[in-house]
C-alpha cells in the first residue's frame, strides 16, 4: 500500500476537537454582568470523583480546601480596541495585541516630535488595509500597516504624541470579547476588570475574567480565615480567544503570552507546596503562567518571559492542584484545559448539568470551582 492511499490513523478521542464540543445556548453567554460581582453562581467539581453541587461565588470561602493558597493574574486590561479611518475615508477597527507596556518606542524620523513603535494587532475593516497605507485615530494617534497576516493579524507601526497610555484612555474602548454582543459601555471599564488589577501593569487584550468575581471585602474574608493570596501577570492576547481551527488538536499553535512570577509570589508558593497547602489558580491565565513557567525552568522560581504552551489531556500539571475558573465555549482551548486539569469525563457532564440548569457562560458569566 503506498502513502498515496494508507489511511490516516483516527485521531485519539482525548486529540479529537470534536470531543470538546457540546450544545451551548445563545441566550446563556453574559451579555452583561451581575449587579454585584461576588452574586453569580459557582458549580464546585470534585477532581477526584467528577461529583458537582451548587452555590453562590460568595460562599467561596466555605468551599475551598483548608489553608490553599489563591494564585490570581493581577494584569489590566487595557482599551486597546481602536477605531479610525483610511485615508480614503474607509473605517477601520484595530486591536492591539502587543502589550502596551511592552512596547519600545522611539522617536518617529518622519513626524519630529512624534514616537513611533513597533506593535502586532488583529484589523479590521470593509476593505482591509494594505501594507503601506495609514490608519488614522486621532490627531496623535496613527498607524501604518507593515505587513498582514491570516485571519486579520498585521505587523504596523504605531505613531504617535504624548503618552500612549494616556491617548488610549482617552479614545480607546475596552475589548469586549466577539461574544458580547453589544458596544462597550461606560460600565465596562470598571467591570471587565478585577478589584486588583495593577495599574502599573496595562497589557491585556482580555480579562482574565475569573477574578471578575472577587470583590475587595471578599478578599478580606479570605484572609482573615487562613487563606494565602498571591499574585503573577500574563498580559492576555489573542490565543484565549483564538478559535481552535484544527480538527486533531495536536496541531493547534498557542500564541506567545508575556509573564512574570514576582520572587514574592514564588516563595508564597513553594512554601505551600512544602506544607503541603494546595494551589488554587483563579483562572485559567493564571493556570498558564504557572504552569508555562514551570515547564521552562523545572521548578518554581521567579521568571519573566513568554508562555505558549497548550495544556490539553496527557499534560502534567506541576504546579496547581485546582482551579476557580468561568464556564467557557466549545471546543475552545480554555475548555480543554479544563478536561486536561479534571478529566473529560467529570467536566464535560458538568458543563451539560450547568446548560441545563441556565448557567451564564464565559467573560460576564458564573464560575466553576475545581478541587
Amino acid at each position: 500500500m503506498t502513502d498515496a492511499i494508507r489511511p490516516s490513523k483516527p485521531v485519539p478521542e482525548d486529540c479529537d476537537l470534536d470531543t470538546y464540543q457540546f450544545h451551548l445556548p445563545p441566550g446563556l453567554i453574559a451579555q452583561r454582568p451581575l449587579a454585584d460581582r461576588d452574586a453569580s453562581r459557582l458549580m464546585v467539581l470534585s477532581r477526584r470523583d467528577g461529583q458537582t453541587f451548587q452555590a453562590r461565588f460568595a460562599a467561596l470561602p466555605d468551599l475551598l480546601p483548608p489553608g490553599a493558597l489563591l494564585v490570581a493574574n493581577n494584569t489590566r486590561v487595557a482599551p486597546v480596541r481602536l477605531f479610525g479611518r483610511k485615508k480614503t475615508g474607509g473605517a477601520v477597527e484595530f486591536l492591539l495585541l502587543t502589550p502596551p507596556v511592552l512596547l519600545e518606542p522611539e522617536p518617529d524620523p518622519t513626524r519630529p516630535g512624534r514616537l513611533q513603535a513597533r506593535a502586532a494587532g488583529l484589523l479590521r475593516a470593509s476593505k482591509a488595509p494594505k501594507p503601506g497605507d495609514r490608519v488614522e485615530f486621532s490627531p496623535e494617534l496613527s498607524l501604518t500597516v507593515l505587513s498582514r497576516g491570516e485571519f486579520g493579524h498585521a505587523e504596523v507601526l504605531l505613531s504617535f504624541f504624548g503618552p500612549l497610555a494616556d491617548i488610549l484612555d482617552r479614545i480607546g474602548h475596552m475589548p469586549l470579547p466577539p461574544y458580547i454582543k453589544r458596544p462597550d459601555e461606560s460600565a465596562d471599564a470598571a467591570r471587565y476588570q478585577t478589584v486588583y488589577a495593577d495599574p502599573q501593569k496595562p497589557g491585556s487584550a482580555a480579562a482574565p475574567t475569573a477574578g471578575l468575581h472577587f470583590t475587595p471585602a471578599l478578599q478580606q474574608i479570605l484572609l482573615s480565615r487562613g487563606f494565602g493570596w498571591a499574585e503573577v501577570t500574563l498580559h492576555v492576547g489573542y490565543g484565549t480567544f483564538s478559535p481552535v481551527r484544527a480538527p486533531d488538536i495536536r496541531h493547534h499553535h498557542m500564541h506567545s503570552e508575556h509573564l512574570e512570577i514576582s520572587p514574592v509570589a514564588a516563595q508564597a508558593i513553594v512554601q505551600a507546596k512544602s506544607e503541603g497547602r494546595p494551589v488554587i489558580a483563579v483562572g485559567t491565565t493564571s493556570a498558564r503562567a504557572l504552569e508555562g513557567a514551570f515547564v521552562q525552568t523545572g521548578h518554581v522560581a521567579p521568571f519573566r518571559g513568554q508562555t505558549d504552551i497548550f495544556l490539553r489531556p496527557g499534560s502534567t500539571f506541576h504546579v496547581i492542584d485546582g482551579m476557580i475558573t468561568n464556564f467557557h465555549l466549545p471546543g475552545s482551548t480554555l475548555l480543554i484545559m479544563i478536561c486536561a486539569l479534571a478529566g473529560k469525563e467529570h467536566v464535560l457532564p458538568a458543563y451539560r448539568q450547568a446548560v441545563t440548569a441556565g448557567f451564564r457562560f464565559f467573560s460576564y458569566g458564573d464560575a466553576m470551582l475545581i478541587v
